[in-house]
């Protein structure tokens, strides 16, 4: 048959040269069928359309991904080796050797996409292009600016200024370009953030696109981190001799000027956002019971969208922009989380440093040295905490549905137990530790579990069905947070207090009635509790300049013990039951999967060396 069909094109190629396409020599310069020439594209509205959807492919998955930010902070350590996340935690990354880089921040990733947007920037505003609507030109403009701005941002919150490209290059062009300013880099992003309001303000847009509040959300984080402590060279020099011996500090910050107009400037970016929408129960005057501040924040984690009991569909009302998903294939966040006794991965477990930073119930501190506490550490604490946390004991999904009927009870454990065996105490491994007989190499190593963006619908269980969740890129609760903390630096305590306790409200947590260090201190440490695994953290102890302290602590895990009270036994399958043991806990440090140490240098990430020696303009960040 081969010959056939060779013959048979052979002969349809004479036939079309017989009838005359012989003498046109272009005639098998046809179009690709898979491709579209860039004329078409800016020609035809749906095709323009499609273009800048792409540009959106930027995003990712939001926060989304396997190896998660948070494990590159004081929230979570990532349980699997050799993934480069311990490189950046010891502080021993260089140009060389770049440990885990998403492509969410990568310096090529972004600049790929910013080059998107500066082609779809120059053919609307540049006047080559067939598309007559002037609404769907200023959809696609407003996004393009947002965008644009959005990866100039994350470029400069992990490596300081960048060169500041604003057209697409062509093959013959000088791709060497120095560092713009830090100053200079947030005027263009905050001059990309006001073109976008201006072409989206008033426009209708679909679920998931960027929309006018989402540009004035990004400049409100833009501005916050413009005042604070990092980018303010004065203050920055007094806390890191690393950036104090910098030759070119204007790369990190601000060397001169005016830092309480920033901060004001910051104040009213922040409070444009809250006027601008409502919010999720942002309006209480006093806290809600315990349960449904658990429940509130659950919704919140949710974007309202699962179908628990308890869910609140409205909580979707706090998202300003977020990351939604069509496909269940493209959103695992509960399989790569959650407990390997139910046969997930247990990627990024909390670590016992923030589990022991979440309140009691009535606001005063957690301490392992209360011996009430320590006795019973899952006991009368803030709500989020139960809707954040898999501790030992805490109830979970049915086991039975993936594991078999192994836990009645559906229980996380994550300890080691007595159980009766016949005549002989036994000691029984929890379902959900390193010694498990599930899946034991995909243990926590911490001795907890996320639970925060876990559908908690019964019907959903992760390694067989994966969620609906969306990521939140901005929620109006950041931009509470940023005017609070903007008011705080600008001694209005009374307002800062008031939008800190509506947070606070909302999640059945008392009051705060502290101010200046007192509560500025406490608003840094509600804002770690709020916005736990949110990609919040990693950036705030930098810009805090508190690094030190906090992302260079050792890690910890929980030691769980339950030993038989006198008279009392048990046999398999075991359940949590404190009336048949008693239980110990002990916080013990944990270097075997990593040991933390904190270096100045990490407070930017360092360019590849690949990219300094393709541009030789650039220069290196300090430390490295």
């Amino acid at each position: 048959m081969r010959p056939i069909y060779r013959n048979t094109y052979l002969y349809a190629l004479t036939l079309l040269t017989t009838v005359g396409l012989s003498c046109k020599k272009d005639f098998l310069a046809v179009e690709p069928p898979n491709q579209i020439s860039a004329g078409l594209v800016w020609q035809d509205p749906a095709l323009a359309q499609g273009f800048v959807t792409e540009i959106y492919n930027g995003l990712g998955v939001g926060g989304f991904n396997e190896q998660m930010l948070s494990s590159l902070s004081d929230e979570s350590m990532f349980t699997h080796p050799n993934r480069g996340i311990d490189l950046v935690n010891a502080g021993t990354i260089n140009p060389s050797t770049l440990g885990w880089v998403d492509d969410t921040y990568g310096y090529n990733p972004m600049y790929n996409r910013i080059r998107s947007c500066n082609i779809t920037i120059e053919r609307l505003e540049g006047g080559d292009n067939g598309i007559a609507d002037q609404t769907i030109k200023d959809r696609l403009l407003g996004e393009a600016y947002f965008l644009r701005g959005y990866f100039y941002q994350q470029l400069l919150r992990y490596y300081g200024s960048v060169p500041l490209i604003a057209k697409s290059y062509a093959l013959n062009d000088d791709f060497a370009a120095k560092r713009a300013t830090y100053e200079e880099c947030v005027a263009f992003i905050l001059a990309d953030c006001e073109k976008s309001i201006g072409y989206l303000t008033g426009l209708t847009m679909d679920k998931g696109r960027t929309t006018a509040i989402a540009a004035m959300a990004l400049k409100s984080r833009v501005l916050l981190y413009a005042a604070s402590d990092l980018h303010d060279i004065p203050t920055a020099k007094s806390k890191s001799s690393v950036i104090a011996g910098f030759a070119n500090p204007e790369f990190l910050g601000y060397v001169s000027g005016d830092r309480l107009a920033r901060w004001t400037a910051a104040q009213a970016a922040a409070k444009a956002v809250l006027d601008a929408g409502a919010g999720y129960k942002l309006n209480l005057s006093a806290p809600v019971t315990p349960e449904q501040g658990r429940l509130n924040y659950k919704s919140l984690a949710m974007g309202g969208g699962s179908k628990a009991p308890g869910i609140d569909a409205s909580a979707a009302s706090d998202l300003i922009l977020a990351r939604y998903f069509n496909d269940r294939s493209d959103m695992r966040y509960g399989r790569a989380n959650g407990p390997n006794g139910y046969h997930n991965w247990a990627g990024n477990t909390p670590i016992g440093l923030l589990v022991d930073d979440y309140e009691m119930i009535d606001g005063t501190s957690f301490s392992w040295t209360n011996p009430v506490q320590k006795a019973a550490p899952y006991q009368n604490r803030d709500p989020r905490f139960y809707a954040s946390i898999l501790y030992d004991g805490a109830g979970w999904k049915p086991r039975n549905k993936v594991s078999g009927n192994v836990d009645p009870a559906n229980q996380i454990q994550t300890g080691e137990y007595d159980l009766q065996e016949g005549s002989n105490v036994t000691i029984m491994k929890g379902l959900d530790t390193r010694g498990s007989s599930i899946e034991n190499w995909n243990g926590s190593w911490t001795g907890y579990y996320t639970q925060k963006f876990i559908d908690p619908d019964p019907n959903l269980i992760e390694a067989s069905n994966p969620q609906f969740v969306p990521w939140p890129f901005f929620r109006y609760t950041e931009a509470v947070f940023n005017f609070v903390e903007a008011s705080i630096e600008l001694g209005q305590d009374a307002q800062a207090r008031e939008w800190l306790n509506r947070i606070r409200f909302r999640s059945g947590m008392p009051a705060i009635t502290t101010s200046g260090i007192a509560l500025r201190d406490a608003y840094r440490h509600e804002r770690r509790i709020e916005m736990v695994y949110e990609e919040q953290r990693y950036h705030d102890a930098r810009r805090w300049m508190i690094a030190p302290e906090t992302l260079g602590r050792k890690t910890s895990y929980i030691k769980i013990t339950g030993k038989f009270k006198p008279g009392k036994t048990l046999s398999a399958p075991y359940h949590y039951d404190p009336e048949i043991y008693n239980y110990t806990y002990a916080p013990t440090v944990e270097t075997a999967q990593e040991n933390r140490k904190w270096e100045d240098k990490i407070y930017f990430r360092p360019f590849s060396r690949d990219e300094i020696n393709r541009n030789n303009q650039l220069i290196q960040n300090p430390g490295y």
